[in-house]
């Protein structure tokens, strides 16, 4: 008896590392060399492609093809359609297979539905990005980003709730960690 839960409609290659207690839902295809974590939830028509590695409780919702390149750290949620790149520039009659950009979603970030983030990106830890965001450059910790391309218009805590500086200091509604703005970059100096 498997230690995870997996829709009958969904396809499970070979070698397909999935943790404890995640479940896969309907017709979603996992590659042979791919590894879920423990206590995750991959939506409905989800593929989680080749050496893609996605640490534990991460949760991918419906729509979301997750490439080779991507690197999903722990506590990651992941909206509904969010589009994934690896290639800057594809051409069907080339193949750039040996080119692939990395793209890293650091622990407990979210992204937003319909969200689409161009690879050699990374995600900072707890960042936030809005719906139907363009993602073409790094998000640092803690950032808030909306719109085409995506830009900061603010700060969240650990929560997802908008951090309020004052005389440059602010405190996590989850755990009271203490925060200070430092060459526009959101730095834990407390907790």
């Amino acid at each position: 008896m498997s230690e995870y839960f997996a829709h009958t409609s969904s396809v499970i290659d070979e070698g397909a590392r999935i943790g404890r207690d995640s479940k896969i839902w309907h017709f979603c295809h996992i590659f042979g060399s791919s590894v879920i974590g423990a206590n995750c939830s991959i939506g409905q028509n989800c593929m989680i492609a080749q050496n893609v590695r996605i640490g534990d409780n991460v949760k991918i919702q419906n729509n979301v093809s997750v490439v080779e390149g991507v690197r999903i750290y722990d506590d990651v949620f992941i909206a509904p359609s969010v589009v994934f790149t690896n290639i800057k520039t594809p051409r069907a009659f080339i193949s750039r297979k040996n080119e692939y950009l990395p793209t890293v979603l650091e622990r407990g970030c979210s992204i937003g539905a319909n969200a689409t983030i161009i690879c050699g990106n990374t995600i900072g830890a707890y960042a936030l990005i809005g719906a139907g965001a363009v993602v073409s450059r790094d998000v640092p910790p803690h950032a808030l980003v909306v719109g085409n391309p995506a830009r900061i218009v603010g700060w969240v805590d650990k929560a997802g709730l908008k951090l309020e500086f004052v005389q440059n200091r602010a405190y996590d509604s989850l755990d009271s960690s203490v925060y200070e703005l430092r060459d526009g970059r959101v730095v834990q100096i407390e907790m």
